[in-house]
């Protein structure tokens, strides 16, 4: 277990929105043991610890929206892009798909999924220099920044990212990626 300093426990308690009393009440300890703990006035047990970090944890996944774990600005080509381009964008920025977004719009996107079946089909020994069009599939899901993680797990399970749509534009991106690195 990484030991979190005291500084580190106070912020993490106050980035989940808990007061000192809530986190007491959830652990079984009192308030004041609680603010000892973050002023580095006594040293807590491994368990005290434990029981704590695991309280705030749990809050800070249970509050965790869209626009908490999204990537922004968005990668992204528009609909005239060749094929060609596409897949230097990709290999550029080590992504294995990338929304087609136009003005701020999504309309699609394109996957390896969807290289290597053209490549399958026989579209891209024809012409590289064909628009995404040609290739591209249906858009990613789109969420608000507010929308819970819960959800975007959820779509995350049979699509390859979820946009994140703010005032009709894309603000944001979430890949599987995104999500599991928020468990670390």
């Amino acid at each position: 277990m990484n030991v979190p300093t005291s500084a580190e426990i106070r912020e993490k308690r106050i980035k989940a929105g808990l007061t000192q009393s809530d986190v007491a009440a959830r652990a079984g300890f009192s308030q004041s043991m609680i603010a000892r703990i973050e002023a580095g006035t006594v040293d807590p047990r491994a368990s005290t610890l434990r029981r704590i970090v695991t309280i705030l944890n749990e809050s800070e996944t249970q509050r965790t929206s869209a626009g908490d774990i999204m990537t922004a600005p968005v990668i992204s080509i528009s609909p005239e892009e060749t094929i060609e381009n596409t897949v230097d964008v990709m290999e550029k920025y080590g992504i294995s798909q990338v929304p087609v977004v136009k003005n701020g719009v999504p309309i699609g996107c394109v996957s390896e999924s969807a290289i290597i079946g053209a490549m399958e089909n026989g579209t891209i020994q024809r012409s590289m220099k064909n628009s995404v069009t040609d290739i591209m599939e249906e858009g990613f899901p789109t969420v608000p920044p507010s929308e819970h993680i819960d959800t975007i797990v959820h779509s995350l399970r049979s699509h390859h990212a979820v946009l994140v749509m703010n005032k009709g534009k894309v603000v944001g991106v979430i890949t599987k990626h995104d999500c599991i690195r928020r468990l670390s």
